[in-house]
């Protein structure tokens, strides 16, 4: 008896159609040179030491001050906090459900990349995250041109627990470091990492 073959489904596309751009995922990586890149890392730098070294201390409490305002951005030393690995939220002891404000820096250079809110940091970064991509593509054009980085988070644990206290925090953060990855500095450092 000879072997008959099954009838199989037509295809609703032809292999043509599959072809077009509209159906191609293109990941070409962003390029720019050493040179450029380490000096746009150096005017972001500047700008942040500059803000850092210009940092009064803490001025004492007024004594008609019932609460001193410990949410000030201006008493909130990004470089100072504790550094943690990217990947925190997978180890138990690094991966807290409470409310903060954290910030993603080179610490290989002292350059703050972002600053973000939440009340859930282990549940935030392990889903998808924008910052995960731009920081993603900040450390292969680092790599493919053989340039030190070490990337990692650090978290500020005192903020406040209700949402909007925390993200105008967060805002104010923003406008005073103006980190390259957050959006609202984009067009200001003509941040490179945030494309596809």
């Amino acid at each position: 008896m000879p072997y008959s073959q099954e009838p199989q489904q037509g295809s609703l596309f032809s292999l043509k159609e599959f072809d077009s751009p509209v159906y191609k995922v293109e990941s070409t990586p962003y390029e720019m040179g050493a040179t450029e890149l380490g000096r746009w890392k150096d005017k972001i730098i500047n700008y942040q030491q500059q803000l850092r070294a210009a940092r009064s201390p803490q001025a004492q409490t007024n004594l008609l001050e019932l609460v001193p305002n410990h949410c000030d951005p201006d008493a909130i030393d990004p470089f100072g906090l504790e550094p943690r690995p990217l990947s925190f939220w997978r180890y138990p002891e690094h991966g807290a459900s409470a409310a903060c404000i954290y910030f993603v820096i080179d610490h290989a250079c002292g350059l703050l990349l972002y600053v973000g809110e939440t009340c859930r940091s282990s549940t935030r970064w392990k889903g998808a995250h924008d910052c995960k991509r731009y920081a993603d593509n900040y450390v292969y054009l680092h790599g493919s041109h053989n340039l030190t980085r070490q990337l990692g988070i650090s978290f500020w644990w005192d903020a406040p627990i209700a949402t909007r206290p925390r993200q105008q925090l967060e805002s104010n953060l923003i406008a005073k470091w103006k980190p390259p990855f957050n959006r609202e500095n984009w067009q200001l450092w003509h941040t490179p990492f945030v494309g596809d």
